[in-house]
């Protein structure tokens, strides 16, 4: 009996989630779903609920490192497999929106694309994307990653990969963890010494993005380049 029970509360919520799509279902459901696959035959809603109330949204339970998923009681290889698959796919998603096209004419899919990438990240990680002469992005590389609000920065070795790639001009993207994206005084001297460098090399700057969950701040609006 709890077996059918549990079987129809399944059936149900799928059918909600393919009628109403993402805005029907709330996160701890969201979730839900995607456990079921992991775990075929177990009440997961409890689970599900236990993940949101640890880490504190959707994004953040799916963006969590899995020695820390492993840490919590009822998750197992197969969960961290299902949740670091649903982190991979939208990264995905966000890549094919800005992958060799002009990203100045798509800011939001831009921001959308870093936020996938960096913005639930527990230590600083410090990205270049690279663009050809059409603003088009040729390259993501991860430059550095640090400490939970450190992370060390070389000018000279990102122009220097600029030249590698052919790239004319790049975009300086970093997170902090903190949740609070306002740059730091070592971001705005670290930024200037970079935009110098590359124009005295012909790569332009277009602007240092600092990424966080809490939202994000760009150089350029704020007159800061």
């Amino acid at each position: 009996m709890a077996d059918d029970h549990q079987k129809g509360h399944r059936e149900r919520l799928k059918a909600r989630f393919r009628k109403g799509g993402l805005s029907a279902l709330a996160d701890y459901e969201l979730l839900e779903l995607q456990l079921m696959t992991a775990i075929p035959r177990r009440d997961v809603k409890p689970l599900a609920k236990k993940l949101i109330q640890i880490f504190g949204s959707y994004a953040e339970v799916i963006s969590a490192e899995p020695e820390r998923l492993a840490n919590v009681s009822g998750v197992g290889e197969n969960v961290i497999t299902i949740l670091k698959l649903a982190e991979a796919t939208a990264q995905k998603l966000a890549e094919g929106a800005v992958l060799e096209k002009p990203v100045l004419n798509n800011w939001q899919a831009l921001l959308d694309y870093c936020s996938a990438q960096i913005a639930y990240k527990k230590k600083e990680q410090f990205r270049v994307l690279f663009l050809d002469r059409r603003n088009r992005l040729i390259a993501d590389e991860k430059m550095q990653e640090g400490t939970i609000d450190h992370t060390p920065v070389y000018p000279r070795e990102i122009i220097k990969k600029a030249l590698e790639l052919g790239s004319s001009a790049i975009i300086l993207v970093h997170n902090h963890p903190s949740g609070n994206p306002t740059p730091s005084r070592d971001d705005i001297e670290m930024t200037k010494q970079i935009n110098e460098i590359g124009k005295q090399l012909g790569v332009i700057l277009h602007d240092h993005l600092i990424i966080s969950k809490g939202g994000h701040s760009s150089f350029k609006s704020m007159n800061l380049l």
